[in-house]
């Protein structure tokens, strides 16, 4: 009678076998390293390692079935499509809801981030309706070391504070030093401009503007609804002007067309503080949403005025189709 082959003997497992083990256990079976540990009958460090590995070796896939997860794929297209450094997109809140109210969270998180680290930073700001909501979402810190300054004239036409003005609100939710533009937003003459901007104090507060570390502004659009023209800074004939010469979209009240170029007349010539250059190899984050300001986030981004963004989804959306 022959004897029946003997059997082979179960081979070793490899490094991989075991990170792919550790990798189900840890991922699909739910247990804790220790518990992964104890049931593979190696070290708690060992047990880390292994499923570490896993997920670098590309043998576990995650899939996150929520809606946050789109977020997060057109966060990543953004980037790759427009260059930018950071990019955060929140779900959009509907028909009808002012999308400021969705962003305003995501892009208070975005500045607290900076105002969180040690090292003193000087942080320039814009104004408008999305960095006032900034401010709103803000949560009370101390951040003496860092300074504050606006990069857009803070003189409303009549004289007054403008409305919307965040350096002075931030400053008092952080404590922290700050440093307003006091230029008009729009001066009547270029003369004047240059009257203002040559008093020794508003030049300190230029130069530290233009030395910022980290920039947030708001995008405003040039359709019929802009907010330099709903905010009395501009004429509804000066809008037109601009428009015709492909005014696309403004940032700290300075003008530029669908590629992101400044115009070099308008209230160009007569806007005060300081602009965002193209370029520029530090953080700019525009904070904006809204079908109406699409041409103008498309343009601030491709000639890199912006080279960060907070947006909602169907803005992203609409930036992602744009041509």
């Amino acid at each position: 009678m022959s004897r029946p082959p003997a059997s082979k003997p179960d081979p070793e497992p490899t490094v991989q076998d075991e990170a792919a083990r550790a990798g189900w256990l840890y991922y699909v079976g739910g247990m804790t390293q220790d518990q992964i540990a104890a049931e593979m009958g190696v070290s708690r460090q060992r047990a880390q390692r292994l499923v570490s590995r896993a997920m670098a070796d590309g043998l576990i896939q995650v899939r996150l079935n929520h809606r946050i997860g789109a977020c997060m794929d057109m966060e990543r297209a953004l980037r790759d499509r427009y260059g930018l450094t950071r990019c955060r997109v929140v779900p959009g809140l509907g028909e009808g809801v002012d999308p400021v109210l969705g962003i305003a969270a995501a892009a208070a998180g975005e500045l607290e981030r900076f105002l969180r680290m040690p090292d003193p930073l000087v942080i320039g700001l814009g104004t408008g309706r999305a960095l006032r909501g900034l401010v709103e979402a803000i949560d009370p810190l101390e951040a003496p070391q860092h300074r504050l300054v606006s990069l857009i004239g803070n003189i409303a036409p009549d004289g007054s504070a403008s409305f919307f003005d965040v350096v002075m609100r931030i400053s008092d939710k952080i404590r922290a030093p700050h440093y307003p533009m006091l230029v008009p937003v729009v001066s009547t003459t270029t003369e004047e401009r240059a009257a203002f901007h040559a008093l020794a104090p508003v030049q300190r507060v230029l130069e530290l503007a233009r030395a910022c570390d980290v920039i947030f502004v708001g995008v405003g659009q040039m359709s019929e609804d802009a907010p330099l023209l709903k905010d009395g800074f501009v004429t509804a004939g000066e809008l037109h002007q601009m428009r015709a010469a492909g005014a696309a979209g403004e940032v700290a009240g300075w003008v530029f067309d669908s590629d992101g170029q400044y115009l070099d007349f308008g209230i160009n010539t007569r806007t005060g503080g300081v602009r965002v250059e193209p370029g520029l190899d530090r953080p700019s984050i525009g904070i904006a949403a809204g079908a109406t300001k699409v041409p103008a986030i498309c343009g601030a981004m491709k000639s890199r005025i912006l080279n960060g963004l907070v947006t909602d989804m169907p803005t992203a959306e609409a930036l992602l189709s744009a041509r």
